[in-house]
């Protein structure tokens, strides 16, 4: 860790000292320093003018590539600028950068500055900057585009009923997103830049009065410590601000989801978005909160508890289901009916190996076909998925490397594992320690792991919020939103637990 610090005091003290430059009068001294900064870089563009004045003022622009739109620029500022004789409205030669700002360009944004870091930074954000000679100030006129992924349903969180709008990946997209759902002015978004060569946009959304002022204020003391040169995912972002980082547990929530994300903000959450992914995080995020889905509140009461008890069975039977069967086949054989203890006996008489290695081994090969079918392209990895599982399993029985009920097991762990895929890496870890304490020490082990487990989450805090709220600490009037879900009419009431912060 201390290595990881020198290297980046390292790299910070190599970079260029930040100086408040200013722009130049002298026209072609602006534009050396310009191909200076960028290295003649072929993406910036330069567009020589000539005013009609009585001087024949010379100017340029300077834009990005690719980062704007040069149709617009074409219309609403070389037209104007190039159309108009400045002689006969009589402008004077200092007041004509102002008569530009306020009469001849037509955009939405027009601001003017003398700092030429700033200028560097908006040409590099998509604006275009106007530079006239003789004139210490330039404008930078708004005419940012950006290419994006259309507004699509997200493919990690699928739903049958309900809003199929998902986030993209400009973050000006995603705040209007939230801002349709939560039609309310009290809705506040603040921005932030964060990292020193990518300078990413940051913004946090809140409800003003709804969201404790504690918790939007500890939101931008972490995310303005924050002293990094690259921020490119909200992964990075969550990794400096969450409360534990040696924990396995996710104390930070995400989404791609703008009616979840908008839910959370409505219960008095803060929604951090960052420009260039999809994902959104919210804080501060509880257990509980990984075995909820928007639909629950979709659809009837009764149903949606239904649902909602089956996915609590499938968090505790891919977590427990391998480290029960080793423990039972390996300690414990009193526990098990005679007739199964027999099939079992016989099914796992020509395996060569050790029950606890059998079971690792076939969880790894799991894990492995999952990861093959995630990272190959999707036609091609779900058939990867299902053909390499029943091939496998079917040939390594055959074969007498593993038994017919620990492929049974397996195979039940994985499906139980797609049903809470919000907490998918924290499960993973956690079964391997249970099968591993329960392979060496029967259900002793087990119930100790358990126990570390158990004790572990009970002293997690999110931004101030207690992990396992409202279960450890109990608070029984949110019960009503935790295993089952009740009528709307009685859902109204905010979260208490997550208003009442201790930081």
């Amino acid at each position: 860790m201390r290595r990881l610090q020198t290297i980046h005091q390292k790299n910070k003290s190599q970079q260029p000292k930040q100086t408040n430059r200013m722009v130049k009068r002298a026209l072609e001294d602006n534009r050396s320093i310009l191909k200076r900064i960028f290295k003649n870089s072929i993406d910036i563009k330069f567009r020589d003018l000539q005013l009609q004045d009585n001087n024949n003022t010379r100017a340029f622009i300077c834009y990005t590539e690719g980062m704007v739109r040069e149709e617009f620029i074409h219309d609403n500022v070389l037209e104007p600028l190039l159309g108009i004789n400045f002689n006969e409205g009589k402008v004077e030669s200092k007041l004509l950068i102002s008569y530009m700002q306020f009469n001849i360009i037509k955009a939405s944004s027009v601001n003017k500055t003398s700092d030429l870091d700033q200028v560097i930074e908006k040409v590099l954000r998509g604006q275009t900057v106007l530079f006239i000679d003789s004139c210490d100030s330039v404008l930078l006129i708004s005419t940012e585009s950006y290419k994006s992924r259309a507004i699509e349903e997200p493919d990690t969180e699928s739903t049958v009923r309900g809003s199929r709008e998902g986030f993209n990946e400009v973050i000006s997209t995603n705040t209007s997103l939230l801002r349709r759902k939560i039609n309310n002015p009290h809705l506040i978004f603040e921005e932030f830049i964060i990292g020193g060569n990518t300078k990413t946009t940051v913004r946090i959304g809140y409800i003003n009065g709804i969201a404790k002022d504690e918790t939007v204020k500890e939101v931008r003391k972490r995310l303005e410590s924050i002293e990094t040169d690259v921020v490119l995912e909200t992964g990075y972002l969550e990794q400096y601000i969450e409360d534990h980082p040696k924990s396995i547990f996710q104390t930070i929530g995400n989404s791609e989801k703008s009616d979840k994300v908008a839910a959370k903000l409505l219960e008095g959450r803060v929604a951090i978005l960052c420009d260039g992914t999809p994902f959104v995080l919210t804080v501060p995020y509880v257990f509980i909160e990984s075995l909820q889905v928007p639909e629950d509140y979709y659809t009837k009461p009764y149903f949606a508890s239904l649902v909602r008890f089956i996915r609590m069975l499938s968090l505790f039977l891919t977590v427990f289901t391998p480290a029960v069967f080793v423990a039972a086949a390996t300690f414990h054989h009193e526990m098990v009916p005679t007739l199964l203890l027999t099939t079992m006996a016989a099914a796992e008489e020509r395996v060569p190996f050790p029950i606890l290695l059998e079971a690792l081994i076939m969880i790894i090969i799991f894990e492995l076909l999952r990861e093959a079918g995630v990272r190959m392209p999707r036609p091609i990895g779900s058939a990867v998925s299902i053909v390499g599982a029943l091939v496998i399993g079917e040939s390594a029985v055959q074969a007498g490397l593993v038994g017919a009920p620990m492929v049974i097991v397996v195979a039940l762990t994985a499906i139980t594992s797609f049903v809470v895929t919000a907490i998918n890496n924290t499960v993973i870890m956690i079964r391997i320690f249970l099968l591993v304490l329960a392979g060496t020490f029967g259900f002793y082990g087990l119930l100790m792991g358990t126990l570390f487990v158990v004790a572990h989450v009970c002293s997690l805090r999110s931004f101030g919020t207690p992990y396992l709220t409202p279960l450890a600490p109990a608070v029984l009037t949110e019960w009503r939103d935790t295993f089952a879900r009740l009528p709307l009419k009685k859902l109204q009431k905010k979260p208490g637990s997550i208003l009442r912060k201790k930081f």
